[in-house]
């Protein structure tokens, strides 16, 4: 079909809720390391990676290899049947997460995994009141929703009773109208208020991602997560790590995003670029918190043969590519290209990030920051011409969000801020 053929059957078929982004939407045929193709032929830089989940390059051959090996074995088991494959990944993430995390279960996606994290934190404490952020996004169940800080994915009230909602550790927003340092991290400091103010005094769990990806990357300041992490397990908390976006080297570096806050999460969520596009979700817990939860449960395709050899070749692939360190090294020339236009732009209100994880938030005026939204969409088009795809977020949708494959190149980058720049001229204009 026709690049038009298949959004009229898209529109005509599926939900009016899964929305498309672009004003003529891009039905994507096939994609080759940084590269996608559309219905039509035209080949597009992606700058987005599915949403920061195609880790390791469309169309991975070693991920291709593993998965068509394994489909021609046995596609299906459940978690009923132990297999290697799964019993495998569990014993890499024991190795490789931080702490004392050893006991993993799986799912299909990240709304599972936090779900399950949940559940395991209020069984082990016996406490109910769950703490999450403002300007957080946990998934689309009615328990995440209710966990999610963010007004625009919540189509009805919270469902699901039990969540307090923190002030985010937004620097460029700050909830406290304070600035970084001189603030004395009163964003994290609130947490004692919070809990002996808005809960019964007794809390289950934190639950954060280090940087908030649906909310615009907003990423904390160094020290927030040892004061705020500290203050929760002072009540009887413990910590909940979502590294739904920020896991498996996206932070430039490290493996996960929390090793740069230098904290040791009780619990830890991943998906998306787990297994570069394979439906995966898993939830790790030291065995103490991971033994808690009775031995009655069953996941129909948690733990899926095929999605667990992807995700091993996937970590293989990240692991003997160093692509960590060139997330880093190709993350901080990413930065400084967008800092540059910053200088040069006055609608850029704030450039954030880390790694190959970077925001670019769009103002009406850098005094008032008030949002301008209509700027991020007339960029977004006018990248998508010069053949760069994009992402967005922000609870204003005033942000664009990159978040390249992990084998992105500096020639990467500069086709991508040369898209941006053009496109920002025209904004200008």
């Amino acid at each position: 079909m026709s690049n038009r053929e298949t959004t009229n059957k898209h529109q005509q078929y599926l939900w009016k809720c899964v929305t498309n982004y672009y004003a003529e939407p891009v039905a994507l045929q096939r994609g080759e390391g940084m590269h996608v193709w559309d219905e039509d032929g035209n080949k597009y830089l992606d700058c987005f990676g599915g949403v920061l989940t195609t880790s390791v390059g469309h169309a991975n051959p070693d991920v291709v290899s593993a998965v068509v090996d394994q489909v021609g074995k046995i596609a299906h088991t459940s978690t009923l049947y132990p297999t290697g494959p799964q019993a495998a990944l569990a014993a890499k993430l024991a190795e490789i997460t931080p702490g004392a995390l050893e006991k993993s279960f799986f799912t299909n996606s990240g709304t599972e995994a936090d779900e399950t994290a949940v559940l395991a934190a209020k069984l082990y404490t016996g406490r109910h009141e769950i703490i999450t952020l403002r300007h957080s996004y946990s998934g689309r169940s009615f328990s995440a929703m209710a966990a999610s800080g963010h007004a625009p994915w919540k189509p009805l009230p919270a469902q699901v009773p039990g969540y307090v909602h923190a002030p985010a550790p937004y620097c460029y927003r700050c909830p406290f109208k304070l600035t970084y340092p001189e603030c004395d991290l009163a964003c994290a400091k609130d947490f004692k208020e919070l809990i002996e103010t808005s809960t019964s005094g007794a809390v289950g769990a934190f639950m954060a991602e280090p940087i908030m990806g649906v909310g615009g990357f907003i990423t904390p300041p160094k020290e927030y997560f040892k004061e705020a992490v500290a203050i929760v397990r002072q009540y009887g908390g413990v910590f909940i790590c979502d590294e739904v976006q920020t896991g498996w080297g996206r932070t430039g570096g490290r493996l996960f995003g929390i090793e740069h806050w230098d904290v040791e999460p009780d619990l830890m969520t991943f998906a998306k670029g787990m297994a570069n596009g394979i439906p995966i979700g898993a939830t790790v817990a030291t065995r103490e918190i991971a033994d808690a939860v009775p031995t009655l449960s069953f996941s129909t395709f948690g733990g899926n043969p095929v999605s667990m050899r992807a995700a091993l070749a996937t970590i293989e692939v990240i692991e003997r590519d160093n692509l960590a360190e060139n997330a880093r090294v190709v993350g901080e020339y990413l930065r400084e290209g967008l800092s540059g236009l910053y200088e040069k732009y006055d609608v850029i209100g704030d450039v954030r990030g880390m790694g190959l994880m970077q925001a670019i938030e769009f103002v009406k005026d850098r005094k008032t920051k008030e949002p301008d939204a209509t700027a991020v969409v007339k960029v977004f088009e006018e990248t998508k011409k010069r053949g760069v795809l994009v992402g967005k977020g922000g609870l204003y949708g005033n942000v664009i969000r990159l978040g390249p494959p992990l084998v992105a190149t500096k020639d990467n980058v500069d086709e991508l801020l040369s898209a941006l720049d053009a496109a920002l001229q025209t904004e200008d204009r």
